[in-house]
C-alpha cells in the first residue's frame, strides 16, 4: 500500500505572532499569619532575625525555617541576608 501524505491545512498551522501581553503586576502581598508571620514580623525588626533566632521563634527545626523563607521568597516577600561584625540576619528589603 502506498502511504498517503497527510499536509497540514492553513487553519491547523499555529497563529502569527502577537504582541505580548502586558506584564499583570501581582497585588500587594499582604503579612501571612501563623509562623510565616511571625518570621516576617522578626525579619521586620531593626537588627533583622539570624535563622537561629528564627528557630527559637517558631520552635521549628533550621531545615524547616530556611524553606519558611523560602516559600516567603516565592510569595513576593522580598529581603536579605546582611553581615555585621559577624552576625548574619535576614532583613526585609527597604
Amino acid at each position: 500500500m502506498a502511504k498517503s501524505i497527510k499536509s497540514r491545512s492553513s487553519s491547523s498551522r499555529r497563529p502569527a505572532a502577537t504582541a505580548a501581553p502586558e506584564p499583570v503586576q501581582a497585588p500587594p502581598q499582604q503579612r501571612p499569619g501563623g509562623k510565616l508571620g511571625l518570621i516576617v514580623d522578626r525579619l521586620a525588626a531593626r537588627r533583622g532575625a539570624t535563622a537561629d533566632e528564627l528557630v527559637e521563634a517558631t520552635g521549628w527545626q533550621r531545615h524547616s525555617v530556611l524553606g519558611a523563607l523560602s516559600k516567603l521568597k516565592a510569595r513576593g516577600i522580598a529581603f536579605r541576608l546582611d553581615t555585621q561584625s559577624g552576625r548574619k540576619a535576614y532583613r526585609l528589603n527597604s
